[in-house]
């Protein structure tokens, strides 16, 4: 691909460029919640993600389900001292397992390489710490995968679905206006974090949260089970607001190729 308007491309991390199927933070979110003697689901875990993780335990204690478990457990309702408590548990669960879910997705590395060839800067927002993310980034750069700029929970007034994060990319980046940069993200709220913030929005479904298997697992589904999983996956993205959604990273470039020419002929998200 030669990409001549584009100027930076804006990559969520878990679910998007590394961890296929997003699992690292499942466990850690269900193993947390099981400390106080609280059930929670990996599908219900998976529901906030891709918000930063404190608000994310927040909106696991929001859901009718969850807040009812932990009043039939702990006695009373749940309170803000309890999304402290909750989230202290979950922050060093996380950070064991992080690096052990690092593995790039398939496609990461070769499409980071067209990219700089191109002259393309390459950002990343992500939900995670910078705590947790020194555990991935190493791991990344060992398989080819770089970002020039990164902005993590914590360096903005607030995360996803705000631009705070996806701005402060694309300020130390340099590139202005945000409809010459593209947000990929394989969740609801990151894909809400680059409309908002004015730029083309690009859905992962399969690699990603809402798919929700490792690539083994989700290579083993049958093609009447991988098309469902899919295409729920997709509208989930499509209603967020995403302009295209595609499989993986591996199927950017033909869609990069696209806007590029819509943004030479005038168009904007």
């Amino acid at each position: 691909m030669t990409l001549k308007q584009i100027r930076a491309v804006v990559f969520d991390w878990a679910g998007t460029v590394v961890d296929h199927g997003s699992l690292a933070p499942m466990g850690a979110f269900v193993e947390a919640f099981g400390e106080f003697g609280v059930t929670v689901t990996i599908d219900e875990a998976r529901i906030p993600m891709g918000m930063a993780k404190r608000p994310h335990v927040a909106a696991l204690f929001a859901m009718p389900r969850i807040a009812a478990e932990w009043q039939r457990v702990r006695g009373r309702p749940p309170t803000d001292a309890d999304i402290d408590a909750v989230y202290d548990v979950f922050v060093p669960k996380n950070l064991a397992v992080a690096a052990a879910f690092s593995d790039l997705i398939p496609g990461a590395a070769e499409t980071a390489a067209r990219l700089r060839a191109d002259g393309v800067r390459i950002g990343s927002t992500t939900g995670y710490t910078r705590e947790i993310m020194a555990q991935v980034t190493p791991r990344a750069q060992e398989q080819g995968f770089v970002a020039d700029a990164m902005a993590c929970t914590g360096d903005a007034p607030d995360g996803r679905p705000t631009p705070f994060l996806m701005w402060r990319v694309l300020t130390e980046l340099e590139v202005y206006p945000a409809w010459r940069a593209v947000k990929v993200d394989d969740t609801e709220v990151g894909i809400g974090e680059g409309v908002n913030g004015g730029a083309w929005t690009i859905g992962v479904a399969v690699t990603g949260n809402v798919f929700g298997l490792s690539l083994p697992d989700t290579l083993a589904l049958s093609p009447e089970d991988f098309a469902a999983r899919r295409q729920i996956a997709a509208g989930k993205l499509e209603a967020a607001g995403a302009h295209y959604v595609i499989d993986g990273v591996a199927d950017l470039a033909p869609v990069l190729a696209e806007i590029d020419q819509r943004i030479a002929r005038g168009e904007r998200p």
